[in-house]
């Protein structure tokens, strides 16, 4: 895999500093096993939070897919999260107004939001309080099953919710793929549904070795003309492309260092502006957790507040160094 095809050229030479040792060396201590330290000793890079951006909440991990590449594994047996209420929702919501934190967007992911049974009164509970929502979705069965709700929310609250349908190719047989067999046309029936009844609406796709941002983004463009939708694909906020993730491969860790290295700035990274809500199956409440990306570990629990998750996050996962330091992405609508 290929973690920064586009902005990261000494990658290469980075793995060659940080990476596993060769054979006959002296072994080094895991990876990422330390929050303060890198496995060759050095400090490890952390991250302040600049402020509450965006706050995001896993819906729960059951989806209708369950897509090959799929950092979170959702599926329609993985219940490791369990469906947020909008209790919950509502209890975060009231600590952003009490603390004064300047929160703009709310995100909602999964799984599949649209299959979570309060995600109507959720959006509108956020809408009402007047927030921007940002759902992810496939745009298939469980969104269409939600599209009355969703008409009345676009006519009470229009461009302030937005939803994100993810396209991981522009070609069919590339997306199915990914996502499984007959999930092309589907999807595309929801997004042209989204498009023509007066939706915000942005796709979310995903890069591939072989092929440079400028082929992949003209490809979409393509797509969209042909299916009539209104969507800059050369606007990387219109058009989101994320970096591979790809468990069980070699990435290197971010020490301190690495910033000025690399020309990156901490500010720059999703845990500097956003946090994530998660309730894990049996718990007695929610947590949060520093962004999308971490769902599972209990290690990255911060609290049951946001207040509590207000603390630096140490880069200790590879994810942390495969898609966001190394390979620019961000969950954010930004």
């Amino acid at each position: 895999m290929s973690t920064c095809r586009f902005r990261c050229p000494i990658v290469a030479d980075m793995l060659d500093h940080y990476g596993a040792p060769s054979a006959g060396d002296s072994p080094l201590p895991s990876k990422f096993g330390d929050p303060h330290c890198t496995a060759s000793g050095e400090a490890r890079a952390k991250v302040a939070l600049t402020g509450l951006d965006t706050l995001w909440f896993n819906t729960g991990t059951l989806c209708n897919l369950t897509c090959a590449g799929c950092y979170i594994e959702s599926s329609p047996l993985n219940d490791r999260l369990s469906y947020i209420s909008a209790a919950d929702v509502r209890a975060y919501l009231d600590e952003i107004a009490d603390e004064g934190l300047g929160t703009q967007e709310i995100g909602f992911t999964g799984g599949e939001p649209f299959m979570n049974p309060e995600i109507i009164e959720i959006l509108d509970l956020t809408l009402d309080r007047g927030f921007e929502a940002l759902v992810l979705t496939n745009a298939m069965k469980p969104m269409w099953k939600q599209r009355d709700g969703l008409l009345r929310l676009r006519d009470a609250y229009g461009d302030r919710l937005c939803l994100r349908v993810s396209i991981d190719h522009h070609d069919r047989a590339r997306h199915e793929t990914e996502r499984g067999p007959q999930s092309w046309q589907p999807m595309i029936d929801g997004l042209v549904w989204l498009s023509s009844h007066g939706f915000r609406i942005t796709i979310a796709g995903r890069t591939f070795d072989g092929e440079s941002e400028d082929v992949l983004r003209a490809g979409y463009a393509r797509l969209f003309t042909r299916l009539g939708i209104g969507i800059d694909a050369r606007d990387p906020a219109d058009l989101v492309l994320f970096p591979e993730m790809e468990d069980g491969v070699d990435v290197p860790e971010i020490t301190t260092g690495c910033w000025d290295l690399l020309g990156v700035s901490p500010d720059a990274m999703m845990c500097a502006n956003s946090r994530m809500v998660v309730r894990r199956k049996g718990a007695d409440g929610p947590v949060v957790v520093p962004c999308t990306l971490l769902p599972y570990g209990r290690e990255f629990e911060m609290g049951a507040t946001l207040a509590e998750a207000s603390e630096s996050v140490p880069l200790n996962h590879p994810y942390c160094a495969s898609f966001c330091v190394l390979g620019g992405g961000r969950c954010t609508g930004a």
